[in-house]
């Protein structure tokens, strides 16, 4: 399988040598899950169960970061596996693939493609939370 990140034009600042690349991949949520619990479940426990796992994430992504800071790859792949398995129990694919992706540069301690996966993983947890909601309400 081919996998292709598409980017939107280069924005070059004139200020400095940096170029930003907006990547343009939408995120990738599983909403058959969510539809699963809601035949299953009232929805006070649907919501109970979804803050307990993004409240889960969140504190394991701020371990992650502490690793990161600290330079420690070991004390890292314990949260980000916990963060692949969890992510995926509600439906958050882009998610759970980040964590997994974070879990195989801290294997090969890249900690050049860590960085970089890391920032993928918060920014795609930061993204699902907003879509977890408003996939809620409707």
């Amino acid at each position: 399988m081919e996998n292709i990140t598409q980017f939107l034009a280069a924005v070059p600042d004139p200020e400095s040598d940096v170029v930003v690349l907006r990547c343009a991949d939408p995120l990738h949520f599983d909403p058959s899950v969510l539809n699963r619990l809601s035949i299953e479940k009232e929805p006070a426990e649907i919501d109970e169960v979804v803050c307990r796992v993004l409240e889960d994430i969140a504190r394991r992504l701020d371990v992650l970061q502490q690793g990161r800071s600290e330079s420690d790859f070991a004390v890292m792949l314990r949260p980000a596996r916990r963060i692949h398995t969890v992510a995926g129990h509600i439906g958050l694919t882009e998610v759970s693939v980040a964590a997994e992706h974070v879990i195989k540069c801290l294997e090969q301690m890249d900690g050049i493609a860590l960085e970089a996966t890391l920032a993928r993983l918060e920014r795609g947890f930061d993204i699902a939370v907003s879509e977890v909601w408003n996939y809620r309400e409707l």
